[in-house]
């Protein structure tokens, strides 16, 4: 199911009209259709801020219809699910885990993606190793290139963004606790 089928699936499932979720997220209602009929694709800041008003974390948006499974301590490639939008994948390990208290991200940017115009902000912290590619990190009014094995930790109640900025693909092995998706 696409992002947006499955944003009107659920939209609808919770009792909301386009309007109302869009005066809850204080965007338009046209930008909320725009969305459900694949005519847009959402940043993950934007996409994050629509389910806010749902509410509903980007894990249970979409994971909703996966079933759980057993409570393993291994995930291959095929059973992490891609949490990502707008051309940057974000594969989940550990989709089956019961109380989770942290999330393990594999991140992978092709050139010239970013996570959004508008910065990221939640509770917690998060941490991350750049594996592959050049990632402009931003946390709060600090920037840096960061390169293969560079990292970053920080709060992230500050108000944060991610870009490639460089000519391959970027992957990037990140943390945050408590989830965010």
């Amino acid at each position: 199911m696409e992002v947006g089928q499955r944003l009107q699936a659920i939209r609808k499932a919770k009792g909301l009209s386009q309007r109302e979720l869009a005066k809850r997220v204080n965007v338009t209602n046209s930008t909320i259709s725009l969305i459900e009929q694949n005519k847009v694709s959402p940043s993950i800041s934007s996409l994050k801020k629509v389910l806010d008003g749902i509410p509903i974390s980007l894990a249970e948006f979409f994971t909703l219809d996966m079933e759980s499974g057993e409570d393993s301590a291994f995930y291959p490639a095929s059973q992490q699910p891609d949490l990502g939008s707008a051309g940057i994948e974000l594969h989940m390990v550990g989709k089956g885990r019961v109380a989770r208290q942290m999330c393990i991200l594999r991140e992978v940017m092709p050139p010239g993606s970013d996570t959004g115009g508008e910065m990221l902000k939640h509770d917690g912290e998060e941490g991350g190793v750049i594996v592959q590619g050049q990632v402009e990190v931003t946390v709060g009014e600090q920037v840096r290139v960061l390169g293969p094995g560079d990292g970053y930790y920080f709060e992230s109640r500050s108000p944060h963004r991610f870009r490639n900025v460089g000519t391959d693909e970027a992957i990037i092995v990140s943390a945050n606790t408590p989830p965010t998706f």
